[in-house]
């Protein structure tokens, strides 16, 4: 007799577990916000100044028009180790997905035994075919299934903010370095002016006009310039060896970087405040671990339920040595199993108890996540609206140094003034230049802080917005 397909043994149990009960869907987008957010009160626009309510802006990094950072970018996108291991990990939470699902689909295996006997000849022979399905009619399955692909979409959004926040860092570190380098510079410059201060000292000195008390606190001017200059170089050397590790570069502090700062673009369109709830990848991600919570509930409730399970298979034996009884060969058999959890001493009540309580923890972990979110754009563009003031500000106090040490010197030059008065000023006016090149740095970082925390791309991919019941996906800009 032929051995019956198994489709057609577990076609009653596949159409069974379709049947059984419905799981519960997670709570949506809005539920959850108002569940943990509603002592917030998250207003309609952004409380800082400085925000456009334009739609927010993508693309953050062609902004800078610097071709020079993006490729660095592009670079530390496939070689920097922290996002390789980010993207292990979404590669590991799909594979968990497939693992979840494998429950669902039927069981089957196939065995066989060939032996001998003494002498030669044949011995017995078998081959058996075994299937098993459990019948999902509360969910537990469902519901694991669904737990692992809510954690595999919030592994896929942590990995999208990884990205995001890897470009931010390599564009801050490529300010710092730029600095550093505009810095070193500075320092070049005061050096020169304070060893011609020195040598005019020396001049004044020697021809009479001057003393040596002059001298000496010119030379010890110029040690201390020396000393910082020295400072501003390893300060460099730290920058660019920060940014090749970022890059997987050997930190050899060699990576070349441009000599001047990029000029600051124009205001970025903000949008409004429940706007990046929607849109930040680490809020979404927080999101869905919600949604995994909520579903590994259903399954410990869904365990503490009878478990139903169909299993068939068929057999066919042969022996030239062995005599069988006269029956139909091979054979078939379709039968089920019922497994009740009767008392397992509060484990399983404690274990739905567990995962309320992780549920409770993920839904803090998303106010949180979605409070801190809220921060850092206020305080991104309340910082960007200060340091623009204070660079008005600084431009004015340099222009006015520079008339002021000028005339100091034409004082110190005819013996009007000493040199103290003129050390004073050139030491003013260096601290003003070197304090606005670090705003101007300033200025540019927070700009990249304000975009990260608005949860703008920095190129073509982007996480789109989803419902609380679908998995994340990533889509191509038009």
């Amino acid at each position: 007799m032929r051995i019956p397909s198994v489709r057609w043994i577990l076609a009653p149990a596949l159409a069974a577990a379709i049947a059984g009960c419905a799981i519960k869907p997670p709570p949506s987008a809005a539920d959850l916000r108002r569940d943990t957010l509603q002592h917030t009160g998250i207003p309609p626009t952004w409380t800082a100044a400085g925000a456009a309510p334009a739609p927010i802006a993508a693309r953050w990094l062609a902004t800078f028009n610097d071709p020079a950072l993006s490729a660095l970018v592009d670079e530390a996108l496939v070689y920097n180790a922290d996002l390789q291991r980010a993207a292990a990990r979404v590669e590991q939470a799909t594979a968990l997905v497939a693992v979840a699902s494998g429950d669902l689909f039927p069981s089957v295996g196939l065995s066989a035994i060939r032996s001998g006997k003494s002498g030669g000849g044949g011995g017995l022979n078998a081959v058996f075919l075994n299937a098993s399905l459990e019948l999902d009619i509360w969910g537990r399955l469902r519901y694991i299934q669904a737990a692992a692909e809510a954690q595999s979409a919030a592994t896929e959004a942590d990995f999208a903010f990884a990205r995001q926040s890897l470009a931010a860092l390599v564009a801050k570190s490529w300010f710092v370095a730029i600095e550093a380098g505009m810095q070193r510079a500075l320092a070049q410059e005061t050096v020169r002016s304070g060893e011609t201060l020195l040598r005019l000292a020396q001049d004044r000195f020697r021809i009479g006009s001057g003393d040596e008390q002059a001298v000496a606190e010119a030379n010890a001017s110029v040690g201390g310039y020396r000393d910082t200059l020295r400072q501003t170089e390893q300060a460099r050397e730290q920058a660019l060896r920060a940014l090749e590790i970022l890059l997987g570069r050997y930190p050899a502090a060699e990576v070349a970087v441009a000599q001047r700062l990029a000029s600051m673009p124009a205001p970025v369109p903000a949008g409004v405040p429940l706007e990046i709830l929607e849109r930040r990848p680490d809020v979404i991600a927080a999101e869905r671990r919600v949604a995994a919570a909520f579903a590994r509930i259903g399954e410990a409730k869904a365990a503490q339920l009878p478990r139903i399970s169909l299993t068939g298979g068929g057999s066919s034996l042969s022996s030239d040595v062995i005599l069988l009884q006269e029956r139909n060969n091979p054979v078939w058999g379709l039968g089920g199993n019922v497994f009740a959890p009767i008392y397992q001493g509060g484990a399983l009540r404690a274990q739905v108890d567990v995962r309320t309580a992780e549920q409770k923890e993920a839904m803090a972990d998303y106010a949180r996540i979605a409070q801190r979110s809220f921060g850092e754009v206020e305080n991104a563009l309340a910082t960007e609206t200060a340091l623009r003031e204070r660079e008005a500000i600084l431009a004015a106090a340099i222009r006015d140094n520079e008339r002021a040490l000028e005339l100091a010197q034409i004082q110190y030059r005819v013996g009007r003034v000493d040199f103290r008065v003129v050390e004073q000023r050139q030491l003013t006016l260096y601290g003003a230049r070197s304090t606005r090149v670090h705003v101007q740095a300033e200025q540019l970082a927070q700009r990249v802080n304000l975009y990260l925390a608005l949860g703008g791309s920095f190129d073509d991919v982007v996480l789109a917005p989803v419902a609380a019941s679908e998995p994340v996906r990533f889509r191509t800009q038009n």
